[in-house]
């Protein structure tokens, strides 16, 4: 059976203090960003259950798993810095730091690094801030998740790809570039044990621990919604249009699967 996805957007960093620490590159979590992984810590309430922990490989995803998710650490959980699931944008505060610098960052704390290619932060080709780029990436994300056989698996990422990895794009414009707040937590199940974009869907308990009410959306509406989240993404440089034939096709194909038997 696939696994239980819990996903998790990283905790308060410095670029999100002002746009003007957009310049930043990979930046760290602010003190209040620790305090928040600190109630994180807290207030998760599936810490016993978790069997792997899986982190994009930027500064602040990796501080957020290894700051709180420590009860998981603690017990010998393995972390795997995943980098299909970076952040979509090429400006320097979403590029990640080189190999080397993050195995010396982290020297001491139990963290795999094994699957970071050395083109893996340079933004171009399969990691591009292009949305067909972004959507392939995600998807790849998924199928490997999929995959794994743990019963229960943290995964801790950015604002702006949770929406393509959950491809849910209700509440994009709540905040800048994202409708998650920080270190903000959703349970997500597979649609499906084959579908090929191995779509994901948030679980009944997750939506009434967070007070959604909202009925499903129709395949129209999601398509609306993440036309009108990626144009917004696009004129604020979070993101690059894809060629629109290509893009629509595949978002109807994953739509398609996503949304069989509602």
């Amino acid at each position: 059976m696939a696994p239980l996805i819990h996903l998790v957007r990283h905790a308060q960093a410095v670029h999100n203090l002002t746009t003007a620490n957009h310049g930043m590159h990979d930046p760290k979590l602010t003190p209040h960003g620790e305090n928040q992984c600190l109630e994180l810590q807290s207030k998760f309430p599936y810490h016993d259950s978790i069997e792997l922990l899986v982190c994009s490989p930027l500064q602040r995803t990796i501080q957020t798993t290894l700051l709180g998710f420590d009860p998981e650490i603690s017990r010998g959980v393995q972390c795997i810095a995943l980098p299909e699931i970076q952040e979509t944008s090429d400006l320097p505060c979403d590029t990640g730091s080189n190999i080397d610098v993050l195995k010396e960052k982290f020297k001491n704390k139990p963290l795999d690094l094994s699957l970071l290619r050395e083109d893996w932060n340079n933004k171009k080709d399969r990691w591009a801030a292009e949305q067909e780029a972004i959507e392939r990436r995600c998807c790849d994300a998924r199928q490997w998740l999929r995959t794994r056989n743990e019963k229960a698996i943290v995964v801790v990422t950015h604002g702006g790809l949770l929406h393509y990895l959950t491809e849910d794009w209700a509440g994009s414009e709540q905040f800048q570039g994202t409708g998650w707040e920080n270190t903000e937590f959703r349970s997500y199940r597979f649609v499906a044990e084959d579908d090929e974009s191995a779509s994901i869907e948030e679980t009944a308990e997750s939506k009434q621990r967070r007070g959604n009410k909202d009925k499903p959306l129709t395949k129209e509406e999601k398509m609306q919604l993440r036309e009108t989240a990626t144009k917004k993404w696009e004129a604020q440089g979070y993101e690059k249009t894809s060629k629109p034939e290509r893009r629509d096709l595949a978002l109807l194909m994953s739509l398609d699967q996503s949304t069989n038997g509602e």
